[in-house]
């Protein structure tokens, strides 16, 4: 009788416990800032369990992920992932069945890929999982691993585990929600970053981090009035950065004008950038106002701005400093309010050292450097580069070029590329024009393209840039083959969608792309 009457009372204080968990736990679910983990915590107290997990399924990435833990020691979670059926976890999340499992260690469905112990003390491990369900729809799934030191009472716990389950899985769902919400909002923002690029930077086509850090100087730079000097080897695109920071300036709705400065013969270069009074000199039979005038309010780029002979300097020099310029011919002083940007690939110090370039001239221009690497450094944008060549072509020569081949696309990705850009284009061009079937093949490239080692414009690296390569441009096929679905190519690769992630980040693809420029390697 004395028994009896003490076993009555341990299951009314059990049953107290298990009230006052609940109501903690309604109080936590309840309140406005949800933390998943206090609750797990309330319930881990109360079974005494060695691990608890609550895994949440994204229905659209058809993934189920670790969403909060205890007892995992502050392991890294978020590269663990399930799909639906595999594991004890996945099982139950396909199915909506609980699972009992009084052993681990026996278990071949428990594929324990977080690395939970299968004895704890010498003893057995168990595992219990429900699935959290929310209006007949399952979420996610509820876990426990706990050795039981004593007779289990796995019907007791499941039937905690269930009640707990069904209160978190709402607060679950709503935590899913937001989380499908803010990836969809990640995908937006970053199309609509994209698409703010494309349209500030036109023609500047790339996503290398090289190329990254060019706009975010354009962007510095552009609404301010410095002077800019762009750098860079011929042919890698110059120009269109000094239109970049032209048209997104205070100054973008007035002239823009453009001077080259190495094809200005010496002897006619001042009075092309200063202008001239009638009869300056013989033939000045009228009046001319010089570039700098006619760009006054607006910019002045002077592009090949290293071959300006040192008489034209010293006159520029002032221009940058008094902002006044006089025409050849005449004593007046003309105030012009213009901004001026600079491009050269020659190298100024090394003239200055000559005595070929003023070195007060020098740092009056290079008050903003903005460097414009050669495509040799930024391989990884070439496919994109091809893709807005061939587009651009079919649009100028009426074509209907769909796509380059994997193999031409290796050829383009190991040489050189001493002309840059240019040079691509040409080459892009030179394909289009010679293709019979729509696509572009090795063979259509030009010879130096075809063998670079015959030309000594092969590019040279150690083992992991080879590597590199050819695992970008394996990732680069994978992505054409499934339109750019991420999920898809991890999956034929045999690699979890992290880490397609990861080598996506890694070499600055774009998986939009893929979908906008079907089949286009």
């Amino acid at each position: 009788m004395g028994n009896l009457c003490i076993n009555r009372v341990r299951e009314e204080c059990e049953v107290k416990k298990d009230l006052n968990l609940l109501l903690q736990i309604s109080n936590e679910l309840n309140a406005t800032d949800l933390n998943i983990d206090v609750v797990i915590d309330l319930l881990q107290k109360q079974l005494k369990a060695d691990t608890i997990m609550i895994s949440v399924l994204n229905r659209k990435k058809e993934l189920i992920y670790v969403e909060g833990a205890y007892g995992l020691n502050n392991k890294d979670l978020t590269n663990i992932t399930y799909k639906p059926g595999e594991g004890v976890i996945g099982n139950v999340i396909q199915t909506g069945k609980m699972i009992i499992v009084p052993c681990i260690s026996d278990c071949k469905e428990f594929i324990n890929k977080i690395g939970l112990p299968y004895k704890i003390d010498n003893l057995d491990v168990s595992f219990l999982c429900i699935p959290l369900k929310e209006k007949n729809e399952i979420i996610g799934a509820l876990s426990i691993h706990k050795v039981y030191r004593g007779v289990p009472n796995f019907n007791d716990n499941m039937q905690l585990l269930s009640i707990v389950g069904s209160m978190i899985a709402r607060a679950v769902r709503r935590r899913q929600k937001n989380h499908e919400a803010i990836d969809e909002l990640r995908k937006e923002n970053s199309m609509l970053k994209q698409a703010i690029t494309e349209r500030t930077f036109k023609g500047i086509v790339g996503n290398s981090g090289k190329l990254h850090e060019v706009f975010r100087l354009i962007q510095s730079v552009a609404p301010t009035q410095t002077t800019v000097l762009i750098r860079g080897e011929s042919g890698v695109g110059k120009e269109l950065i000094a239109d970049a920071i032209h048209f997104n300036s205070k100054r973008s709705t007035k002239p823009f004008i453009k001077v080259n400065c190495a094809a200005l013969p010496d002897n006619l270069i001042e009075s092309e950038l200063f202008g001239y009074e009638k009869g300056a000199f013989t033939g000045a039979t009228t009046q001319r106002i010089g570039r700098f005038e006619a760009a006054n309010g607006g910019t002045i780029f002077l592009d090949e701005f290293g071959d300006i002979p040192l008489s034209t300097q010293v006159k520029l020099l002032r221009v940058l400093q008094e902002r006044q310029i006089e025409r050849i011919g005449g004593n007046k002083s003309i105030n012009v309010d213009v901004r001026v940007i600079c491009a050269t690939n020659k190298d100024l110090e090394k003239m200055i050292a000559e005595n070929t370039f003023r070195e007060d001239l020098y740092y009056r221009i290079n008050v903003f450097p903005i460097y414009t690497p050669p495509l040799r450094e930024r391989l990884h944008d070439i496919p994109t580069l091809v893709n807005y060549f061939i587009d651009k072509f079919n649009k100028q020569n009426g074509r209907t070029i769909k796509r380059i081949t994997a193999s031409a696309i290796d050829s383009l990705m190991v040489y050189h590329w001493p002309g840059n850009i240019r040079e691509l284009e040409n080459c892009i061009e030179r394909c289009c024009i010679l293709s019979t079937d729509d696509v572009i093949h090795s063979y259509n490239l030009p010879p130096t393209i075809q063998n670079a080692s015959s030309s000594k414009t092969e590019h040279q690296g150690t083992l992991e840039v080879i590597l590199d390569k050819l695992e970008k441009q394996i990732i680069h096929d994978t992505l054409i083959t499934t339109k750019g679905n991420i999920t898809k190519a991890a999956g034929i690769l045999g690699i979890t969608e992290r880490m397609m992630g990861l080598r996506i980040k890694k070499y600055n693809m774009e998986p939009r792309i893929f979908k906008t420029h079907e089949g286009k390697n």
